[in-house]
């Protein structure tokens, strides 16, 4: 393994400001009530209309930047923004964060899309380029934003999707997770199991990703243990950070592994998801899938809600449809939670206004102004003007204000 020490410096999780409650949300839908429980799911985070994937990035990214020396800025030397939800087949997204941040002009900038799964290419290629760069100082500004459109109403799907970004800074000082730099195992395969094949469709085929997830799960920790050698799903690791479509996937999925692995009995493996997994699925359970940041908004809900006191080895799966996999590990350090204090997420999720579902609905009809191929477009926020005075003004927060033949222009709050 590469002994460089590299990994994310510091972490922010931008939640929206404003959710649903899920519960509401199935019975406005006529969804079987009994399937909650396995959803695991309380509340979902919605955007705002005149929110997009580039304000979410943002402001998940702009404490980070904001917290930096004027040296410390100059020094990053790469931004890279992952989604699933682009906002043009060639312009990226990382263009628009590089100018709203102020960031260096002496930066790279690009754009990585593979569903889910994008948020750990782009993390893991920020670590090799920091790793590989002649300045020490220098850093990688890593984001994973996406947003959720109308297709899956009505669906068991829509309850599951969130809404938001997580923004990580990578460095050489990693004092929230230190990668262990070359301990992964990979998986992929081709698969149609979720597709975004137009803006307004979503394809979901749960039974084939469910098993496309737990195939991918198994094959890449077998390949971890193949480059780690002794590598134990127990004893190498103190907690596991999983992808989290939904909550309870991520119970049966470890479920599965450990059965497979070691032959657990059926109380034990309970006992054990309890301590090691389900610290880090909290936030989900709140938010909602971030997509491409949902394994990072597990990592801050594992770190807020379990001892870190001193260093813990974790292991981390991070899966994306289509598909694409990694097994791979890292230390969380004992400065971890003094990090993610400083801007405490738990409060940002409390914070949020509550919708009703009929309000909910009524932001979904306007959403339409700010997707994927709009030319034109004032937004009109009269509909909502009462969420935006009173959980958005004077907070420094940015908004879509309008498009202009396809230039995306915005405005801070």
């Amino acid at each position: 393994m590469i002994t460089t020490a590299v990994g994310i410096e510091d972490l922010h999780v931008y939640p929206g400001r404003a959710y649903v409650d899920v519960p509401s949300l199935f019975e406005a839908r006529g969804l079987d009530p009994s399937r909650l429980p396995n959803l695991m799911m309380r509340r979902r985070s919605v955007s705002l209309p005149c929110e997009d994937q580039v304000t979410h990035a943002v402001n998940a990214a702009r404490p980070l930047v904001d917290a930096l020396s004027p040296e410390q800025r100059e020094a990053i030397e790469l931004v890279v923004v992952a989604t699933e939800s682009g906002l043009d087949f060639g312009k990226p997204i990382s263009t628009y964060v590089h100018d709203l941040l102020g960031l260096p002009p002496r930066c790279r900038s690009f754009e990585v899309k593979h569903a889910c799964y994008g948020g750990t290419a782009a993390l893991q290629s920020a670590a090799a380029i920091i790793a590989a760069s002649p300045a020490p100082e220098a850093r990688a500004l890593v984001i994973a934003t996406d947003i959720a459109g109308v297709a899956a109403a009505g669906s068991y799907f829509e309850p599951s999707e969130g809404a938001g970004a997580v923004a990580m800074l990578v460095s050489r000082t990693p004092d929230v997770l230190r990668l262990d730099l070359g301990a992964s195992g990979y998986h992929t395969q081709e698969v149609m199991d979720t597709l975004r094949p137009r803006p307004d469709v979503d394809v979901v085929n749960s039974d084939l990703s469910l098993l496309a997830y737990l195939t991918c799960l198994e094959r890449c920790f077998a390949a971890y243990r193949d480059r780690v050698e002794g590598a134990d799903i127990v004893t190498t690791f103190d907690h596991l950070v999983f992808h989290i479509p939904f909550a309870g996937m991520v119970k049966g999925a470890h479920r599965t592994l450990l059965r497979k692995t070691k032959r657990m009995a059926p109380a034990d493996i309970d006992r054990d998801f309890a301590a090691r997994v389900a610290p880090s699925l909290s936030y989900t359970s709140e938010i909602g899938n971030l997509y491409s940041g949902s394994l990072y908004l597990a990592l801050c809900s594992l770190i807020d809600h379990a001892d870190f006191t001193v260093a813990r080895r974790i292991g981390l799966f991070s899966y994306g449809s289509g598909c694409g996999s990694e097994f791979f590990s890292g230390v969380v350090t004992e400065r971890a939670a003094g990090r993610l204090a400083a801007r405490p997420l738990a409060r940002a999720v409390e914070e949020r206004r509550r919708l009703t579902v009929a309000e909910f609905d009524e932001w979904s009809r306007h959403t339409a102004d700010r997707a994927f191929g709009v030319r034109d477009a004032v937004l009109d926020t009269g509909p909502y003007r009462s969420v935006l005075d009173s959980h958005v003004a004077g907070r420094g927060l940015l908004l879509l204000d309008r498009i202009e033949d396809f230039h995306r222009v915005y405005r801070w709050s």
